[in-house]
């Protein structure tokens, strides 16, 4: 006789907070629009040498990009810094994660440590409508452990508050090394070393301790060093095709909690192949909080051209890229439930007092 698999129990707010992010399916294909100094960074960049952004740059672009975009997304992930204007023009439907987190970290200490808005509480982005809180942690598995006690205290203090408010908690590990190249995540001493590193995230952060109810992770391979691929970069591989399906794997089944994919700002070409490969592996992904990849080509329409033009530029290929992007989720990633067994296999409860 098949033994009856336990059900998983589920506070009520956690419950219905991932399913407002969700599709119907119970996949997550959310845009993320979070980033702050790096598109402040880019919009200057691409007014050259000499040129500036401010403040209003980046609740404009993020209000154009929430407008145009967030029709074909299941929800929206944005700061309350400057995404003012993304909150009025996000689709009617559209699940709210908000960060909490500050942006960026000291490049004074290597350490990367994190650090959350100081005006913000989860019961203050709770009030500004959140269905879900999204923190960001880099995380070196081989770095001080001192330091790494101090960051998964961080995360179990978050978690804490998270479970007080009764709202899921998404969590963005991100995999660094500063003995490797300086933190260079980009090289290919970093990309050999990073399915390890990811892996081991995986593992740790889904333990109850930590209250994560969704991991947001990297691909725990670097695209450009997978070599037969249409991303490889042509020169010194990382891994063989089959060393990074068999990668995937790996890293997939270390997580018992529910993951979705960040597209970490590779082109929409690069990351479409990714979860391609993902899928090929067997992978149950439930999703993507997917960004520049979607939208980072027209950094340089709104910068030189402004709004209007962005607009435009975001009506034919931006909601082009979020609708291939769709068209290979429907096809490859899983219900956030499968994890647990199926919706059938969740037992709602009661908020923990």
């Amino acid at each position: 006789m098949e033994k009856v698999k336990e059900k998983v129990k589920i506070t009520r707010g956690k419950f219905e907070g991932i399913n407002a992010c969700a599709n119907e399916k119970g996949v997550i294909a959310a845009l993320a629009l979070d980033q702050r100094h790096t598109l402040m960074n880019s919009i200057a960049a691409t007014r050259g040498a000499n040129g500036q952004a401010n403040a209003e740059d980046l609740r404009q672009f993020k209000g154009a990009v929430t407008k145009v975009l967030t029709p074909f997304a299941t929800a929206l992930l944005v700061d309350l810094q400057y995404g003012e204007l993304a909150l009025q023009t996000r689709a009617a439907g559209t699940g709210l994660l908000l960060t909490y987190e500050k942006t960026g970290y000291d490049v004074t200490n290597p350490a990367r440590m994190p650090d959350l808005i100081e005006d913000l509480s989860v019961r203050r982005l709770v009030e500004k409508g959140a269905n879900a809180i999204k923190i960001l942690l880099h995380y070196n598995p081989n770095g001080d452990s001192q330091v790494n006690a101090i960051k998964q205290a961080f995360v179990e203090r978050v978690g804490a508050e998270c479970q007080a408010l009764d709202i899921p908690l998404f969590l963005e590990p991100l995999a660094f090394d500063e003995n490797i190249e300086d933190g260079n995540t980009q090289g290919l001493a970093f990309a050999r070393r990073k399915p390890e590193y990811v892996t081991h995230y995986m593992t740790e952060f889904s333990k109850p301790r930590y209250g994560v109810d969704v991991l947001k992770v990297e691909v725990p391979i670097n695209m450009k060093y997978v070599a037969g691929t249409r991303a490889f970069n042509g020169e010194e591989a990382a891994y063989s095709r089959e060393e990074a399906i068999q990668h995937l794997r790996i890293a997939a089944q270390a997580a018992t909690k529910p993951f979705i994919y960040l597209s970490a700002g590779v082109s929409d070409e690069t990351f479409i192949e990714t979860l391609e490969m993902a899928a090929e592996a067997g992978v149950l992904y439930s999703g993507v909080l997917c960004g520049r990849a979607t939208w980072q080509g027209g950094i340089p329409v709104y910068s030189n051209q402004g709004v209007a033009a962005l607009e435009n530029w975001l009506e034919e290929r931006g909601v082009q890229n979020i609708q291939r992007l769709n068209e290979v989720l429907n096809r490859g990633a899983c219900s956030i439930w499968t994890l647990y067994g199926g919706p059938e296999n969740i037992d709602v409860t009661a908020p923990q007092n």
